[in-house]
């Protein structure tokens, strides 16, 4: 079962996106376009 996550930005900390994540323990981390940092960033899931 997938659950909704927010991502936030590993450099600022804004939290910018919601996605479904995995039922896994294992958190997620893509690289998405900050628009605070105005640059591409690690942005990590949050609790």
């Amino acid at each position: 079962m997938t659950k909704k996550v927010i991502l936030a930005c590993s450099v600022c900390g804004s939290r910018n996106y919601s996605t479904a994540g995995k039922s896994d323990s294992a958190r997620l981390e893509l690289k998405k376009f900050c628009s605070a940092c105005s640059a591409h960033t690690i942005h990590k899931e949050t609790k």
